[in-house]
């Protein structure tokens, strides 16, 4: 049922590296997170709630449905969200989070269960306001607006949903749900990937069979190749390992929705620089162009290097030096077609993925030691 209802926000992110790959400005930066961010918080919140109270023994499987049917709204309308159809992506995203906690309050046995229910509906009624205020406004008011929303989503999750009269939810609560959702985490990254295949498969099938191309669409498959790797070697494979080791289990899974995002930011970005590419291979270089291309890889690698940290309590010398070339790179990059561009991001992945590899060979597997 979970694999089912990731699909969904398989096209959702596709759709979003579409938006990206066409407005590639400040503006469509902007608007392509906050969307990105709304999707993402959607299905976190979701693999979390279905956790946290699957052994209490609600219906699990009509509160999904209902995810998922509304995830298509929201991805139906993600391309023209900040544009006519604002009020159908904002009031998706409100009934999502509402009509869960609304199903599930009388569903749920027990007086703590009930109460972190209460607590989830209290702080999406305070965010459903900026959000539905912003479907209302066009613009910059609409992309400040939801913004804010977004803020509070956020932040009361990271303060574990302190809501007057009832407190934040207990520490112990989140324990409960910490070990599948190591896997859960993995599963969706690894379907993540899928955009990026996705996204470069359908471009390069529109555009013909020229060399050029044909270089393009191995670049962007050598790219979600080389995350995928990235991801997995030993920190992405020890996740739960390391929930389990960790003293407060709780506050590792808690960070682990702002980690990943990074992550999933990575590869959106990755993917829309490869539909870019695939489309212009030697093209003209703009700004906005080099910025997608290098900029997945660098909110990926910071992403993943926080993972690592949480997982065992440092950073490999690989991933800092990786982002360091990536940023001086950048203005250099200017003057070089998009496609060897392309290949100088893919390049730098490839360093990283060797000294991964490299670092492991001949050594024990090494066991995880959360910095939490």
């Amino acid at each position: 049922m979970e694999l089912f209802l990731d699909l969904v926000f398989v096209a959702a992110l596709a759709l979003t590296s579409q938006k990206l790959a066409a407005d590639l400005t400040w503006t469509g930066a902007f608007e392509t997170v906050l969307l990105l961010m709304a999707v993402w918080w959607v299905w976190s919140v979701t693999a979390l709630t279905t956790d946290l109270y699957l052994a209490q023994h609600p219906p699990i499987y009509p509160m999904t449905i209902s995810v998922m049917f509304g995830t298509m709204l929201m991805t139906a309308a993600l391309s023209t969200a900040f544009g006519q159809d604002g009020a159908v992506f904002a009031g998706a995203y409100v009934a999502i989070h509402l009509a869960r906690s609304l199903f599930l309050t009388p569903a749920l046995r027990g007086r703590e269960a009930r109460r972190h229910a209460a607590r989830f509906f209290f702080w999406f009624t305070v965010s459903a306001v900026p959000w539905l205020a912003g479907a209302a406004t066009t613009g910059v008011s609409r992309g400040l607006l939801w913004a804010v929303a977004l803020a509070v989503d956020y932040t009361a999750a990271l303060l574990r949903y302190p809501t007057p009269g009832l407190g934040g939810v207990p520490r112990s609560q989140y324990r409960v749900a910490a070990e599948h959702l190591a896997e859960r985490y993995q599963q969706f990254f690894t379907l993540a990937l899928g955009d990026v295949i996705l996204v470069t498969s359908l471009t390069y099938a529109g555009t013909g069979f020229a060399v050029d191309r044909t270089a393009a669409f191995v670049v962007g498959f050598a790219t979600a190749v080389l995350l995928w790797q990235i991801y997995v070697q030993r920190a992405g494979a020890l996740l739960q390992a390391a929930i389990e080791s960790s003293q407060d289990p709780g506050r590792l899974l808690r960070s682990a929705p702002y980690t990943h995002l990074l992550m999933v930011a990575g590869v959106v970005a990755s993917a829309a620089g490869a539909e870019a590419v695939i489309q212009h291979p030697t093209g003209k270089t703009g700004f906005g162009l080099v910025g997608v291309i290098f900029g997945g890889p660098v909110l990926f690698l910071i992403g993943r290097a926080r993972f690592e940290y949480e997982v065992f309590s440092r950073v490999s010398r690989s991933r800092l030096v990786a982002l360091l070339v990536l940023v001086l790179a950048a203005p250099v990059m200017m003057f070089v077609p998009p496609l060897g561009v392309a290949i100088a991001g893919s390049l730098v992945l490839s360093g990283v993925a060797v000294a991964d590899i490299v670092r492991a060979h001949g050594r024990p597997p090494e066991p995880p030691s959360p910095a939490i």
